[in-house]
């Protein structure tokens, strides 16, 4: 039975009727343009989470390991790194890398405007990556804790805004029972349109950080943490503080920055309302198609029954005409979608606001996982949602439809 509802189907769709093929046109464009809106809402989706996500890490890494009285209270206690700490982290398999860091409020001072600012230095270890990635002008200076380079480096954001460029010497104020000052140049700009950070953080070497906090090379605001996947980043973190005891204060990039995270906690029911909207308008585009071509092909129905061909045959070749019309409009909005992608992907032609997104083109990423759920399940919902419908075909009588015509 199945192997003739799909040949009798099979002719149905390679034939051309004129009054289906508008029935099939509008089913298979109602696939298209829903799954093609699906697969661009992900992409942007999960690119967005994902580039959000990178920068957060570029500036924190994913966990920070301080004192426990820096998240009781603010000050400026330092963490003694021992070798008894370093070892504990190393041999963890979890962590891909170890690097230090040490912060200074304080402020830059110009002729015409004043900036509140962190001082953030880091030793040699630390991984430049991101910020090369995100350099605009100058260079990245040669990060150190023996020697102290006077140079830091600023992002566009507060360059623009105290009319700052490479090369210039800048005046910043630290108050620590009395004022220091400190003159350093910019070595270079950067941007990554992560405002929180941009307007905030400058980048020096952790030597001179530690000295305008009266710290040795034991000490340090912090180390950050670099997982080498952080799929299970909260039961890391859990697991790592648990190891390291009570006096120690470990938090992730979500506990840091629970605003973000929050935020883009939003985007994920965005995504299911998307998926929703748009299979529902894609299956009763598809309902609406089928019943135009069952009332187009009466006359046949009536034919086969009266051939005695049961009800349900003749369901399964309408099914199978479904699967076909279904298919295809998969492929096309594949098509466009993955045709989306490799634009914006290679060119960025769609521009953001970098003040309100954190990004100045829209962010887009391909994942596997997601593509086949999207397409099996475009597939099963659009097939499950035809079967009520089928069943219009048993209320066809044959003496009726072979009048049809």
């Amino acid at each position: 039975m199945s192997s003739t509802s799909f040949f009798i189907a099979r002719r149905i769709y390679q034939s051309d009727r004129r009054v289906s093929r508008p029935a099939s046109l509008i089913s298979v464009t109602g696939i298209t343009v829903g799954l093609a809106v699906m697969f661009i809402s992900i992409a942007v989706i999960i690119g967005f989470k994902s580039e959000v996500r990178n920068k957060i890490t570029g500036f924190a890494s994913h966990i920070q390991v301080t004192d426990i009285n820096v998240a009781s209270h603010y000050n400026q206690d330092p963490l003694y790194i021992s070798d008894s700490l370093l070892y504990t982290l190393a041999g963890n398999q979890a962590i891909a890398k170890i690097q230090r860091y040490s912060v200074k409020p304080g402020m830059i001072k110009t002729q015409d405007a004043f900036q509140g600012i962190m001082l953030k230095g880091v030793g040699p270890e630390y991984d430049t990556t991101f910020f090369h990635r995100h350099m605009l002008e100058g260079r990245l200076p040669a990060f150190s804790d023996t020697v102290a380079s006077n140079s830091v480096v600023i992002s566009k954001s507060m360059a623009d805004k105290l009319k700052l460029k490479v090369g210039d010497k800048i005046d910043t104020y630290f108050i620590q029972g009395n004022i220091r000052i400190r003159r350093l140049y910019v070595a270079g700009i950067y941007q990554t349109n992560l405002t929180e950070y941009d307007n905030l953080y400058l980048l020096t070497d952790l030597f001179l950080v530690n000295r305008l906090n009266n710290w040795n090379k034991s000490q340090a605001s912090g180390l950050e943490l670099e997982l080498v996947d952080d799929s299970n980043l909260d039961e890391t973190t859990w697991l790592l503080a648990n190891r390291l005891g009570k006096q120690y204060c470990v938090r992730n990039m979500k506990q840091l920055n629970p605003q973000i995270f929050s935020w883009l906690n939003i985007l994920d029911m965005n995504i299911w309302v998307i998926l929703a909207l748009m299979t529902g308008v894609a299956g009763f585009t598809i309902i609406a198609g089928l019943l135009i071509i069952i009332i187009e092909h009466t006359a046949m129905i009536g034919i086969l029954k009266s051939l005695g061909a049961p009800s349900k045959l003749i369901r399964h070749i309408f099914l199978w005409l479904s699967v076909f019309l279904v298919g295809r409009g998969m492929v096309w909005g594949n098509v466009i979608g993955i045709a989306f992608y490799l634009i914006q992907r290679t060119s960025g032609i769609l521009r953001l606001n970098p003040e309100n997104y954190y990004m100045d083109t829209v962010p887009v990423s391909f994942s596997l996982p997601a593509f086949l759920f999207l397409n099996i399940g475009t597939l099963i919902i659009s097939v499950l949602m035809l079967i009520g419908p089928s069943y219009l075909i048993a209320h066809i009588k044959p003496t009726t439809a072979m009048r049809y015509e």
